[in-house]
């Protein structure tokens, strides 16, 4: 039987607990989340439908080499490396201390390979994400400046609109159903990020995309375009 792996994202969590974990209801708060949830009502009914199996993937945050890293919307390693590579300063929304997890792709490559082929996962919600190694989005500019020898002075911005503070998963579903470890900690993931930039040379940002919706709470880095 045929299967579709959907890979979802840890949004659609919202601010529930964290760590979260699968057996929690979804409960988005953003458009990207919401979008990401209706996706997998949309797989899960083709499936029943049409007799398909489907599994749920729930990468957490994944990062990097070649990661797109002049988008000015997402990507937040990439978009800070880009503007530290060329002298300039980060931007954080709010107070910085937006915990997340970071996934290494090439630790995300095996377990959706075995999300599409092992037996038994039909219908399965399974989490990919480093849960032993958790950072605010002030200690991710903080080891990158380290690795870049770059004076950190952060530039502080108002808080995203309902950015959620907390959004970390447990990935022991993943470890007792695909045998997930983690590979490259998040040190080392950078450090290929930086060296992988560094060699295609720093870019600037490219506002590929229009503000639909123009009111006060858009973040000022995509109105006024600062990065």
């Amino acid at each position: 039987m045929k299967r579709f792996v959907y890979c979802s994202s840890m949004a659609r969590y919202g601010r529930g607990k964290a760590p979260f974990s699968e057996d929690q209801p979804a409960a988005p708060v953003d458009p990207y989340g919401i979008a990401k949830y209706a996706g997998e009502l949309l797989v899960r009914n083709v499936s029943e439908t049409h007799g398909m199996e489907h599994v749920i993937a729930v990468p957490h945050n994944i990062i990097g080499p070649r990661q797109k890293y002049d988008d000015p919307y997402r990507n937040v390693a990439s978009i800070m490396i880009n503007r530290m590579l060329q002298g300039k300063q980060p931007i954080i929304y709010g107070d910085g201390e937006q915990e997340r997890s970071f996934s290494f792709v090439q630790d995300c490559v095996d377990p959706l390979l075995k999300m599409g082929t092992l037996p038994g996962l039909s219908g399965e919600i399974i989490n990919i994400g480093p849960d032993e190694e958790a950072a605010t989005i002030n200690e991710l500019a903080g080891m990158l400046a380290d690795l870049l020898s770059f004076k950190l002075k952060p530039i502080y911005v108002a808080d995203r609109p309902q950015e959620v503070k907390v959004a970390t998963c447990t990935a022991d579903k993943a470890r007792r159903l695909l045998a997930y470890q983690t590979k490259v900690s998040l040190r080392d993931g950078l450090i290929s990020m930086i060296d992988w930039i560094r060699s295609h040379g720093p870019k600037p940002f490219e506002y590929h995309l229009p503000i639909e919706i123009d009111s006060p709470l858009v973040p000022a880095t995509w109105r006024d375009r600062l990065l």
